[in-house]
């Protein structure tokens, strides 16, 4: 089984209007020759297949609400019915309150988008100076599962999970939802590929992991606790070239997440330690039945640090990911791979020619079954090309198979 990369193409200074950052939160998605790519602060489509974009403009394309639309972004396609959706991080308003605003548009209209907004208020009347954040999307064959930490000013008050019918966004009427909350574990990731069955995972420790299930006929969340090998966190480090420290912001929240064939699976950058020289990829996998530990295939370099990964099951159960490789003699570069019987397979798409600025990447990148292509992913990523202000980055739509 060998990685091939199908597509490989960069944005232009036309799709993205420069609006981007070396916090870039790149996701995308694909239907057939339909292609939709966000990121910090941008967004764009592509009607055949990713040779011209459109640019979208987040802070006019719809009504202004809240605070005005500020930042995170996540884009999927769900195949059964046929709908692009967008989600859209708003900025808080005067009272500390912001809200998301959930964009559908169906396949056969792409680009013609209705919307509803969710505030915090709207889950509990008190919540009135919460504000959500680092949004997470994934769904099932039926709902539509959000997660977004909650904060007061600066400080984190609980992680909130939405499950939404999928039926009635298709439709655009009737929309009813349900809910949960917990003040125990914050930036919950959802599993892609998943069917009957939504798997989100959060950690409890440095040596615990948190497992939800919500399946789609159940009406509340339950979850299993489950031990793995020990890692480190603190502060990350790995200058490139230069001594530009990318990783300045790097923090070990779950950011990769997938099940399928019987698995599911959970990612996260972790820290240095006696056996890993450099901040690498941990790795956990688990019987989806049984939720016991089957392994820990975590994928490191002693040249160079690995860091946030995002990942997804194809229709075969299949896991491929896309990650962010860099340090010591090279700037940030983005990766694709998949896990095949004799470990992971990798292949850098593109290797920025220059460090940030600031000192600052991430926060997180997104990887998709492909529609119609559903044997192979896709994947966003980004570099800085020619410079290293935030304008030189570049995002990447890639699309990958085994």
């Amino acid at each position: 089984m060998a990685l091939t990369l199908v597509k490989n193409i960069g944005l232009s200074d036309a799709a993205t209007t420069t609006r981007t950052s070396s916090v870039c939160e790149p996701t995308t998605a694909a239907s057939k020759l339909q292609l939709m790519m966000t990121g910090n602060w941008f967004a764009c489509t592509s009607a055949n297949g990713g040779t011209s974009w459109t640019q979208v403009d987040p802070f006019t394309r719809f009504p202004a609400s809240a605070g005005g639309f500020c930042c995170d972004q996540v884009v999927l396609f769900h195949p059964q019915h046929r709908i692009w959706i967008w989600l859209l991080q708003y900025s808080a308003g005067a009272g500390g309150g912001n809200l998301f605003r959930l964009a559908i548009s169906r396949e056969a209209s792409f680009g013609s988008w209705y919307y509803w907004d969710f505030r915090p208020t709207d889950l509990n009347a008190s919540w009135t100076t919460t504000w959500f954040d680092y949004p997470d999307m994934a769904f099932t064959n039926q709902q539509l599962f959000i997660t977004f930490n909650a904060f007061i000013g600066n400080a984190w008050q609980r992680s909130v999970v939405f499950r939404l019918p999928l039926t009635a966004l298709a439709s655009g009427t009737g929309l009813s939802y349900r809910w949960w909350t917990t003040t125990t574990n914050g930036s919950i990731r959802l599993c892609r590929g998943a069917t009957s069955v939504m798997y989100m995972g959060s950690h409890n420790s440095l040596s615990q992991m948190r497992v939800y299930q919500w399946p789609d006929t159940a009406v509340s969340i339950s979850s299993s606790t489950v031990n793995v090998r020990a890692w480190s966190a603190g502060t990350y480090s790995a200058p490139g070239p230069g001594g530009v420290n990318w990783l300045n912001r790097l923090d070990p929240r779950v950011t990769g997440a997938w099940v399928g064939a019987g698995v599911i699976g959970f990612m996260w950058s972790a820290n240095r330690d006696a056996s890993h020289p450099l901040p690498y990829i941990r790795v956990v996998r688990l019987n989806e039945a049984s939720k016991a530990l089957l392994n820990e295939p975590d994928i490191w370099s002693n040249n160079a640090a690995w860091a946030y990964p995002a990942a997804a099951a194809n229709a075969q159960g299949q896991v491929g990911f896309a990650a962010f490789y860099g340090g010591g003699a090279i700037h940030p570069g983005h990766v694709v791979g998949i896990q095949t019987a004799a470990g992971w397979q990798t292949t850098l798409t593109r290797t920025s020619t220059h460090g940030p600025a600031d000192q600052a990447w991430g926060d997180y990148l997104s990887v998709l079954a492909h529609h119609d292509q559903s044997s192979q992913w896709v994947a966003s990523g980004y570099t800085l090309q020619g410079g290293n202000a935030r304008q030189n980055i570049e995002p990447r739509h890639v699309q990958f198979r085994a």
